[in-house]
């Protein structure tokens, strides 16, 4: 075989492919690191926000189909969210509509697992317990998707909510004409108008506020958490907000149809709930203020068990307003039909148990009866020695509000060394309050949590939602109702103080550490829940629902698709779930969310693809219920 000189055609030849290979070698490599580059770049980018013409838009149809099929999600070359709002929706038929849960029958629009009629009538009717939450079974449960009526659209926007709501969204006339004289609705063709009006408050709400605003100080920031109980459609909340006060309000599920979906439509805060026999889901010393507005609660009955259980809830220092029967009994008893003894024999009664809890009565104007907690319990010894009844409760947890037994004895308040000092810490104004270090954790009660810790929340909060943003449209109006899940601190509720939205702090019994009293001391509201039941609201009363690692704690506790079902009935359509967790748990969670035809996406957390938590959002899209089943 004769040898290849390197100056021979042959050698040169193999020296060029030598090249060629090397060049084609190094050209590859580089294409493999620039698309892993670019790979991770639009992995971590989020999808543009709304108002961009990138964003893909479903179009309207008069009627909605019934094949269950679910629009797309984005168009093949921008997979991004839409947060348009739409009223009936084209749906196309697809494999995975197969798959999809069924729908439940328009019977089950208005569905409160805990507080369905039909079961609640299983028990007794003292002190009102068939109207307390009483959750299915799981021989009872339904695994269906809750269906908005055929005509279903998206609310008005607020501050204009606080005044009108589709006929169609909720179609009850029954207030409307029960409670015609007292102005608390009125049907105005396809729409409902609140006027303001109450039982005790025919007028208007911000005429009665004016009137509570002589006797106390509603302004200044003093006061910012007040709870209403037994409050019709809630316009004592509703008139509070732009004084910055954040009310509870809270009516069982009766005869008064749809009360507290009336409230949630309109925008205000609202929780199905009833003074029964169970402690109220709330924490010691949550409430600046609590009102009762002819609420028909009995307070001087029960050894004063009702009222002990408000002052259990109540700041020190707070107060308790009390308008209607027997209060002014001299000038209403010919219109309340009742005898001027009994209702005298009554007031006597209310009087005598909120002396005996050591209250002070800050003064009665006409309807009006205030009365005002102590701030310390340092002088309550010595009212205790003429009243024996409540007695002092003994050693409990005055937290623990999650179906536990309501007791009437006095809950005592934290110790103190002199007059002046507020048991268990002074909170700031409002609105400084909201970012302050609250007085829990400034005393160490919380676990794990002291100042530094709650100083890095804040600043978590701000990251987390300056990147939320990005991706859903928050400071666009496109919501009002917003629920944590797993609210923590109450550092998300603190970080959208700004927009116009209200938060419900909701802290799971399961979860390691109770911060609600932390949440409340910093000027938010929220309950306890075990997310294992269902959520005592109405369905179709949330726009953004937020959960921060919530699966991971119940994934071993019980069924997530239980869950996510809950999610889906108390989620608005073309509502937004934001959900936080692992990349296991948010796939199992997405592929639920599929099957309830949500459409969703996984993103990256906002330090980067190397950290395994990640971000699923997720959209409800718009379908109703079947226009044939409509009665």
């Amino acid at each position: 075989m004769a040898k290849d000189y390197p100056a021979s055609p042959k050698a040169q030849h193999l020296q060029e492919s030598k090249k060629q290979r090397l060049t084609y070698v190094l050209v590859v490599s580089s294409l493999c690191v620039a698309f892993y580059v670019l790979g991770a770049w639009q992995n971590t980018t989020m999808p543009k926000p709304i108002g961009d013409s990138a964003i893909s838009r479903v179009d309207c149809d008069p009627v909605a189909q019934k094949d269950g099929s679910v629009p797309s999600f984005g168009s093949a070359s921008e997979n991004v969210l839409d947060f348009d709002a739409h009223h009936q929706l084209n749906l196309n038929d697809t494999e995975a509509a197969v798959q999809q849960f069924p729908v439940c029958s328009l019977n089950f629009s208005e569905y409160t697992p805990c507080e369905d009629r039909p079961r609640g009538r299983r028990f007794e009717r003292d002190m009102l317990i068939y109207r307390e939450r009483h959750c299915p079974g799981k021989d009872e449960q339904i695994r269906c998707l809750i269906p908005a009526p055929p005509k279903y659209k998206n609310p008005f926007k607020w501050p204009q909510s606080r005044d009108l709501a589709w006929f169609d969204n909720i179609p009850h006339k029954e207030l409307s004409i029960e409670k015609a004289v007292q102005n608390w609705i009125q049907v105005e063709g396809n729409k409902f108008r609140f006027p303001g009006g109450g039982t005790m408050f025919p007028h208007g709400a911000d005429a009665y506020i004016d009137e509570i605003a002589k006797l106390i100080p509603l302004s200044g920031g003093n006061i910012r958490t007040a709870i209403d109980t037994g409050c019709g459609v809630a316009s004592w909340g509703a008139y509070l907000l732009k004084r910055n006060i954040l009310t509870m309000s809270f009516a069982p599920r009766d005869t008064h149809e749809a009360q507290v979906q009336f409230a949630l439509e309109r925008g205000v805060p609202a929780i199905l709930g009833v003074m029964g026999t169970q402690r109220l889901p709330y924490p010691s010393r949550a409430f600046d203020m609590a009102h009762c507005s002819r609420c028909l609660i009995p307070w001087a009955g029960y050894d004063g068990l009702y009222l002990a259980e408000v002052d259990r809830i109540l700041r020190p220092g707070g107060y308790w307003i009390h308008s209607g029967p027997p209060v002014n009994w001299r000038t209403h008893h010919n219109g309340w039909q009742r005898p001027e003894k009994d209702l005298k024999k009554e007031q006597d009664k209310i009087e005598d148990v909120a002396r005996s809890l050591c209250w002070n009565k800050v003064g009665e104007e006409e309807d009006l009866s205030i009365w005002q907690k102590p701030k310390n319990h340092l002088e309550c010894a010595n009212i205790k020695k003429k009243y024996k009844i409540p007695h002092i409760c003994k050693s409990d947890n005055p937290d623990a509000a999650w179906y536990k037994k309501m007791e009437s004895c006095l809950t005592p308040l934290p110790e103190v060394s002199n007059q002046g000092s507020i048991a268990g810490g002074e909170v700031e104004k409002w609105p400084e309050r909201a970012f302050a270090v609250p007085p829990r954790v400034k005393r160490g009660t919380i676990p794990g949590i002291d100042g530094k810790k709650f100083e890095e929340d804040k600043k978590l909060w701000e990251k987390r939602l300056a990147y939320y943003k990005r991706t859903a449209p928050i400071k666009e109006g496109r919501y009002r109702n917003v629920m944590d899940m797993n609210a923590n601190l109450g550092g998300f509720a603190a970080s959208l103080i700004k927009y116009p939205v209200w938060v419900m702090n909701v802290v799971p019994v399961n979860s390691d550490k109770d911060t609600l009293g932390a949440i409340y001391e910093r000027g938010f509201i929220g309950t306890y829940q075990d997310w294992c039941e269902a959520f005592s609201t109405y369905p179709r009363t949330y726009d953004l629902l937020h959960a921060d690692n919530l699966f991971s704690i119940y994934q071993d506790r019980c069924d997530i698709t239980d869950i996510l079902l809950e999610m889906d009935r108390i989620l608005r359509p073309e509502g937004t779930a934001i959900i936080r967790d692992t990349v296991d748990v948010l796939t199992k969670v997405q592929a639920i969310g599929k099957r309830m035809r949500w459409e969703s996406r996984i993103l990256d957390h906002e330090d980067g693809p190397f950290n395994p938590e990640k971000v699923l959002v997720a959209v409800k899209t718009y379908w109703t219920a079947d226009p044939s089943e409509h009665s």
